[in-house]
């Protein structure tokens, strides 16, 4: 069938990397419930039972070589999809065919192999979210002393500075590195746990040895490459795991949607923009145009990301007993989107942060704009300082500050508070000081020294277990 003839995700075939895609295809998925029945047999011999001769060389040889056809046909005729892999896998190492599956149940091979995925895309993760936080770090260390206009409210606010203000975005995304890191760390193996999670056909296969049961949940789960199982289960693991996992992505959408809303602000008042390519076309009809697309993309599917959560939720509390199906649909559409859009607005922010454009001279006009009235308490103090009255001198600074506001207000023109003053006699005795006064550097308090100290106490130490990764070069680049 022509693909363009039928819905595509376009997470997967517009935005996700290779590497994502990848992760929760078909191919992972059942060459890693081939390695699931592998591992069983090899740590059931080990201990054992009787597997034929030749059977665990046979599985190991066909882990990826999926019969796609064969499974299909089995699947429809079975209606089961697990017992129509078995049968595909048996097709595939005949001398195994017997022992595959032996002893376990479905959720042997789905929630293992699920949770053998997630693990595998938080490792995916992981070093992304390090390397934007990285790429933040360059672009603060940079602008550190640069001042800029705070605003709170979107209203002119006391100074900062470019590299201050981003310290603020990296602060989040060192928590979500945090949150995301203890996901993946208290990410455990279902193991072997049989039907409704009492071990009791193992106990069989064991003929009543205890010991062995617990062994062989140990050896799988060292085969499958976790350090722990969950000692009790039901069926399946609990959904709340799922909650783990995808919580710390909801978290990490709305950092994203801050940081590109923020950048988007500042790209409306021409300080900051977003990379724009020499061949993009802002609009179709305003030629001139210089939309801040990858932002607004991030905001989209940051939003999306922030949502996803609410279904592990709901299908975490609404598990019966020892498990009900009615997770499974919903599981196989919010787990992979949760790590798809995540995985997209990594790659997203990294390409922001590779080429955000700084107009320092846009900068110091709004800076220019706003300053006189903030250092209207400084002209005070030097004047007090020079012998002057602290009221009197209040009263004449209120005077010229309202005159000054209404040229800006009513008549639209510029800030001239300060050439007012220049011009009133009774300033006279600071007039020489006035440059001083209005210097930027002076209002912006330990910004510059508040970012090194963040970038050396708190970054370096969070980035240290990913420092061989980030000495690799790499470019985050945009397929759309």
């Amino acid at each position: 069938m022509d693909p363009h003839a039928r819905y595509q995700s376009p997470l997967t075939s517009r935005y996700a990397s290779p590497e994502m895609a990848a992760n929760f295809s078909d191919n992972k998925r059942f060459s890693t419930w081939r390695k699931l029945w592998l591992n069983l047999a090899i740590a059931e011999k080990e201990l054992g039972l009787d597997i034929p001769e030749g059977a665990i060389e046979e599985m190991k040889e066909h882990i990826y070589d999926i019969d796609y056809e064969l499974a299909i046909a089995e699947e429809k005729k079975r209606r089961h999809d697990v017992m129509a892999h078995v049968h595909t896998f048996g097709v595939a190492a005949p001398k195994a065919a017997g022992i595959i599956h032996l002893g376990a149940t479905s959720c042997y091979v789905t929630d293992n192999g699920d949770l053998m995925i997630l693990r595998d895309g938080l490792d995916i993760l992981l070093p992304k979210l390090a390397r934007v936080i990285q790429r933040f770090s360059v672009f603060a260390e940079q602008y550190k002393d640069l001042p800029t206009l705070g605003f709170t409210h979107f209203q002119p606010a006391q100074l900062t500075t470019v590299g201050k203000r981003a310290t603020l975005w990296i602060q989040e995304l060192l928590w979500d590195l945090r949150n995301l890191t203890r996901a993946r760390e208290d990410l455990g193996f279902r193991g072997v746990k049989g039907t409704t999670g009492t071990q009791g056909s193992f106990l069989a296969l064991f003929e009543g040895d205890h010991q062995k049961v617990e062994d062989l949940d140990q050896r799988v789960t060292e085969l499958s490459g976790f350090k722990e199982y969950y000692p009790v289960t039901g069926q399946t693991y609990s959904r709340k795991i799922d909650i783990d996992v995808l919580m710390p992505m909801a978290s990490f959408g709305a950092t994203v949607h801050k940081i590109a809303t923020d950048i988007r602000l500042l790209a409306n008042l021409k300080e900051i923009e977003e990379p724009f390519e020499k061949d993009q076309i802002g609009s179709s009809a305003m030629a001139y145009k210089r939309n801040p697309m990858r932002c607004e993309r991030a905001c989209s599917l940051a939003r999306h990301l922030q949502i996803l959560v609410q279904d592990a939720l709901g299908t975490a509390s609404v598990q019966w007993l020892e498990r009900t199906l009615d997770d499974s649909a919903n599981r196989r559409i919010c787990l992979p989107e949760a790590f798809l859009t995540t995985d997209i607005l990594l790659t997203l922010l990294q390409n922001i942060s590779e080429g955000l454009v700084v107009y320092p001279k846009v900068i110091e006009r709004r800076i220019h704009q706003e300053l006189p009235f903030m250092a209207t308490e400084n002209i005070i103090m030097a004047m007090v300082k020079k012998g002057g009255d602290r009221q009197e001198c209040h009263e004449h600074i209120r005077v010229l500050s309202h005159e000054a506001g209404a040229v800006v207000k009513q008549q639209g023109g510029e800030n001239d508070l300060i050439q007012r003053i220049q011009k009133d006699p009774y300033f006279e005795p600071i007039w020489a000081d006035l440059k001083a006064l209005m210097d930027p550097s002076t209002f912006i308090g330990r910004a510059p020294q508040q970012v090194d100290r963040f970038l050396k106490e708190y970054v370096k130490p969070a980035l240290a277990p990913f420092e061989e990764v980030l000495k690799k070069e790499s470019k985050a680049e945009l397929s759309v």
